[in-house]
């Protein structure tokens, strides 16, 4: 017998027994964040599951099966030239516009596929920060100059952030571009046309699907609002003709599932979760059911739903215990977090940056947060710093991230990010105050 390994059994029990011996039960702040986690997972579910995970999911999933390892390590793989790795990957983030969630599948997808660390950190950290309604957002809430400062770092973050990546781990990416040149020329099974369209729809799909309500009901955003699920519907049944054409798929399947959504509908008067829930599961099933490109692609979109799912629920309640929901508190008192973010001084704006690094925020909800914290004395550097950290991190997001790079990596990229938005804070809060 190894005591060695007995006594670190030894001290888990120890751990779990002196932990549930002096549980806070009656405590009333122990309670609130119990139900604050419950309620932050309940809303993680509701809003951000259906319509923003599952859509990725696939789309990741398609990633690995659809999108040949040439053509990623052609835009973005370790040896591609930076100023094409690092545009494509800033600008296809930006364009997807989703929170730090909903990043995690595609950014798995495409490092998994042979894309370089610092591309792939670029489009980790661009696509849930360079958002533009919450840069827009932020101009009209908090500010011109804030939301301006926001938009110029966080498209500058992501080229530096990718960069540094790059460069601190050059010797893993050395090694990974000598395993790159060292392989075979895959076989191109369709014309590039094609899986552009194929990505296309998927990617709108997802965009229109999340399409935020804006805060007044006019304009061009407004009226994609109110219209947004009609053009879901008419790119749902775009891409159940891509499926038919291009990749063989069935009529009768998709007639089938195409039967079951609007059945939906009308069953459920017209609730759009429900409908796109069937559209999910139609074609959850007949992929799965699937042989060959098919079959794969559900593998793979599974796969990365094992991997990451069951990480952002842990985080999310996690996060939900210690910080709670906005205008709810949950362990920590959220007076404690504004007393530390007044003024501009290093402290104030580091706490800012490694709070907004932790907390989970859903998308745009950063801003009326932060309208709050403002309200109760926060100062503008402090604000920025959260506005740059925040929404491209949470703690769910770092243990996915973890899962996919590693530990080291994971810290690395988390301490850049802080120590940026940090100096970035201190700075804007120097000629803002």
């Amino acid at each position: 017998m190894k005591w060695k390994d007995e006594w670190k059994v030894l001290l888990l029990m120890i751990g779990v027994f002196l932990l549930s011996f002096f549980l806070p039960i009656n405590s009333i702040r122990f309670q609130n964040a119990i139900m604050e986690s419950l309620h932050m997972l309940k809303e993680y579910a509701q809003l951000h599951v259906i319509l923003c995970l599952l859509p990725a999911l696939f789309i990741a999933g398609a990633i690995s099966v659809f999108i040949s390892q040439a053509a990623v390590i052609k835009y973005l793989g370790a040896s591609a030239k930076k100023v094409v790795a690092y545009a494509v990957a800033s600008v296809s983030g930006a364009i997807l516009a989703v929170c730090s969630c909903t990043i995690l599948p595609l950014f798995s997808g495409i490092y998994k596929r042979g894309a370089g660390l610092g591309p792939a950190t670029a489009f980790l950290y661009s696509g849930p920060a360079i958002n533009v309604l919450a840069i827009i957002l932020t101009a009209r809430v908090l500010g011109m100059e804030i939301g301006i400062a926001r938009a110029v770092g966080a498209i500058f973050f992501s080229v530096v952030i990718g960069l540094i990546m790059a460069f601190i781990f050059r010797k893993e990416e050395k090694e990974k571009v000598k395993q790159q040149l060292i392989m075979p020329e895959p076989e191109v099974s369709r014309p590039l046309w094609q899986e552009v369209i194929h990505f296309g729809i998927m990617v709108l799909i997802l965009i229109f699907a999340n399409w935020g309500k804006p805060t007044i009901n006019a304009g061009l955003w407004a009226a994609i609002y109110n219209a947004k699920w009609i053009i879901t519907a008419i790119l749902g049944i775009a891409f159940g003709m891509v499926l038919n054409r291009i990749f063989k798929m069935k009529l009768w399947k998709i007639l089938i599932t195409a039967f079951a959504v609007v059945l939906a509908h009308i069953i459920f008067k017209g609730n759009p979760m429900i409908t796109f829930v069937v559209g999910i599961i139609g074609l959850s099933y007949f992929t799965s059911t699937s042989e060959g490109e098919m079959g794969d692609w559900f593998s793979a979109t599974w796969g990365f739903a094992k991997q990451i799912l069951p990480l952002l629920f842990i985080g999310v309640l996690v996060a939900g215990s210690f910080l709670g929901r906005p205008g709810h508190e949950g362990l920590i008192p959220s007076s404690w977090i504004v007393t530390l973010v007044g003024g501009n001084s290093i402290w104030a704006n580091f706490f800012a940056s490694i709070s907004g690094a932790f907390m989970y925020f859903a998308t745009l909800t950063e801003v009326p947060i932060l309208q709050g914290l403002i309200g109760n004395g926060m100062g503008k550097g402090p604000a920025l710093a959260l506005l740059l950290a925040g929404p491209a991190l949470s703690l769910p997001n770092m243990l996915v991230i973890r899962s996919v790079i590693g530990t080291k990596k994971t810290v690395v990229f988390v301490s850049i990010v802080v120590v940026m938005a940090t100096f970035s804070g201190i700075i804007f809060g120097t000629f803002f105050s």
